[in-house]
């Protein structure tokens, strides 16, 4: 479904990417892992469009979409959780959802306002209320829901459990969990190896800016010399 190849990606003077590469199929659950700085949120930036790579190949549902701009990614089947929710504060949940929400890639069961709140019940409860006033997971919810309004092939989140709570960080998990169980193609990035590795089908680890290694969870899990390495803090 997505293919990177060779994405090198500056700010400035600065290289970011240095010959990024990887693939999620159709169906799968696959993550970007790696200390912060690494240039993993730069992969997915690139990969939307939010920045502009300065060479190697983004291909997606077979098509060859290197250098297009976010909104014709997000046209055909991107899904972004940006990091830090980004929702829009003064708008209320309802808004939010319904803000961007689109089906141009015809499913033929989209998701619609009554499908997110009977996926996330907390959301329907607060759907009058302000993005703004509500808690950090109610946030994060909002943010899944709304990439998720636009019935995205792909579905990325980054950072998908940064600074919440424990408890919330399991519902999250879970709805993910959820979510693969439905068939979406996932790509997430997060630092709760356990959790990831507990869903996910396969996991790239990120270092300087190039993938350093590749592989499913069982053989993530089973060699801790690697995520002491690459992982440890």
């Amino acid at each position: 479904m997505l293919r990177v190849e060779a994405l090198e990606t500056y700010y400035g003077a600065s290289q970011a990417l240095f010959g990024m590469a990887l693939e999620v199929n159709a169906g799968e659950v696959v993550t970007l892992i790696g200390r912060n700085g690494m240039g993993k949120t730069t992969t997915v930036h690139s990969v939307m469009g939010i920045t502009q790579p300065a060479s190697g190949t983004i291909e997606f549902d077979g098509k060859d979409m290197t250098g297009q701009p976010s909104y014709a990614m997000a046209q055909a089947g991107l899904g972004l959780v940006p990091e830090g929710r980004q929702v829009f504060p003064n708008l209320t949940v309802t808004e939010n959802l319904v803000a961007t929400s689109a089906n141009r890639t015809g499913r033929k069961d989209p998701w619609t306002l009554d499908s997110i709140f009977t996926f996330f019940p907390s959301l329907k409860e607060r759907r009058s209320s302000m993005a703004n006033l509500l808690s950090g997971g109610e946030q994060q919810m909002l943010a899944i829901g709304r990439a998720l309004m636009t019935n995205p092939k792909l579905l990325i989140l980054d950072e998908a459990t940064e600074g919440l709570a424990p408890l919330i960080r399991q519902d999250i998990w879970n709805v993910l969990e959820r979510l693969k169980h439905a068939g979406q193609s996932i790509l997430v990035i997060d630092k709760n190896i356990v959790d990831l590795a507990r869903i996910a089908d396969r996991h790239y680890i990120v270092e300087k800016g190039a993938v350093v290694w590749s592989g499913d969870s069982k053989t993530l899990m089973a060699d801790e010399a690697l995520t002491e390495r690459y992982l440890g803090v």
